[in-house]
């Protein structure tokens, strides 16, 4: 197989890997509050559900390890704790949010049953899945995101050469802002850490090509899938945008709903409804199987820790799916303003040159962006207006997004303190 014939194997595999079922709900609703500022919430949006995880590939295809070498730098120890915490959060709110996705586009427009009853039957079966696992969902992923992409696409296209009203007025403080804070959500960055490496691992198996040609190959795979990502992100945020002067809706999978009943029909709407349930599920096998497989590891390969590591996941995908998706979406957001910073800075730290990304560059800036992203995520849990004095002095405080700045500092200055420390050695 050629490099370039595998360049894009490579790239769908990617698009397939961070185009999950529940990210598609995301963009029109952005859109849809954004209005007339659908541009810069599509730019703020790009940057954290499309650049940084496609770098978190690139990142992946440098490091050719786990997501323990993510962080190791820093310490192992805190590696560890890292990892332990991403995976807790992915079974704890990404997961979750699969059924309850599927329960409101593919089962509570058609049928009368409760929520629990469709959470406990879904992670019923998605604990089968995972204790026997089987290549049943990597052959059904294949049809799956092509099919969703080409209806999402025919979607896109009549609804934005059709006729409609004036776009309201955004009603975001900072469009750009929160475009990056809604990327969040999509916990693509969180993905791109996560499972990477599966890609690396995969064309390591294959022994056809050296490091050079895999790093290339995964970079240019990477901007492919970007490119397409970012038409699919855009095109649904514009959607939502130019409808937003003519429907009212209150949460996102009803306006995803109504955009494609608009455009497709009741029956393009239910074709919809069913494939985005079942990707749904391969992504809720793949979230439980992954976390039980890491548990395994720290485990020394103990099959009864990831037994137990699936029961309790699955357990914990009842409890929490059957809620509304706009319930755990704000549930997430104070785990997302711990996790993401700290995620972000480790996926920039591994993409610069080497030189600038010695230990002690990883230690201060990591711990420097802990600090400052303490306030934005104490907010949720403290009186209103109690952390108003902290946040004034920290810049870009208000927009949740105290940490940027004083991390970029804090790389500067550890940079030119290594730079000092080397030239006084020499």
């Amino acid at each position: 197989m050629n490099i370039k014939k595998q360049t894009f194997i490579v790239a769908f595999a990617l698009f397939s890997l961070f185009f999950g079922a529940g990210n598609l709900i995301l963009p029109p609703f952005l859109g849809f509050n954004a209005g007339e500022d659908w541009l810069l919430v599509t730019l703020g949006f790009s940057i954290s559900a499309v650049i940084i995880p496609i770098l978190a590939i690139y990142a992946h295809a440098r490091l050719q390890g786990t997501i323990l070498d993510f962080a190791n730098k820093v310490s192992p120890i805190f590696a560890v704790v890292y990892a332990v915490f991403v995976y807790f959060i992915a079974i704890s709110l990404p997961a979750p949010r699969t059924a309850s996705v599927t329960y409101e586009m593919a089962i509570q427009p058609y049928f009368e049953i409760s929520s629990l009853w469709v959470s406990a039957i879904y992670f019923t079966f998605v604990l089968i899945f995972a204790l026997n696992r089987t290549k049943i969902l990597s052959v059904i992923g294949k049809f799956l995101t092509p099919l969703i992409v080409l209806i999402l696409l025919c979607i896109i296209c009549i609804g934005l050469f059709t006729d409609v009203e004036p776009m309201r007025a955004s009603i975001f403080e900072n469009s750009f802002t929160d475009g990056i804070l809604e990327g969040y959500q999509t916990f693509d960055a969180i993905g791109g850490v996560v499972v990477g490496a599966v890609i690396v691992v995969s064309l390591a198996l294959q022994g056809k090509f050296n490091y050079e040609e895999k790093k290339s190959m995964i970079a240019k795979a990477g901007l492919i899938s970007g490119i397409g990502l970012f038409v699919i992100y855009g095109g649904l945020i514009a959607l939502g945008a130019f409808y937003s002067g003519t429907i009212s809706v209150e949460n996102r999978t009803e306006l995803l709903t109504l955009l494609s009943t608009k455009t497709l029909g009741n029956v393009g709407t239910a074709f919809l409804g069913v494939l985005v349930a079942l990707a749904c599920f391969t992504t809720a096998v793949g979230i439980v199987t992954g976390t039980a497989d890491f548990v395994k590891g720290l485990a020394k390969n103990s099959q009864k820790a990831y037994t137990i590591t699936a029961i309790l996941g699955c357990i914990i995908g009842v409890a929490v799916g059957h809620y509304g998706v706009a319930y755990i979406i704000a549930a997430a957001v104070p785990a997302l303003m711990f996790i993401y910073p700290i995620t972000i800075v480790l996926i920039l730290l591994n993409v610069v040159p080497s030189k600038y990304a010695s230990p002690w560059v990883f230690k201060a800036v990591t711990i420097a962006t802990l600090i400052f992203s303490i306030p934005d995520f104490l907010q949720f849990f403290v009186a209103e207006g109690t952390l108003n004095e902290v946040r004034a002095i920290i810049p870009l405080s208000k927009e949740s997004m105290g940490w940027v700045l004083p991390a970029l500092l804090v790389f500067v200055l550890a940079n030119l303190n290594t730079r000092g420390i080397s030239n006084k050695t020499n």
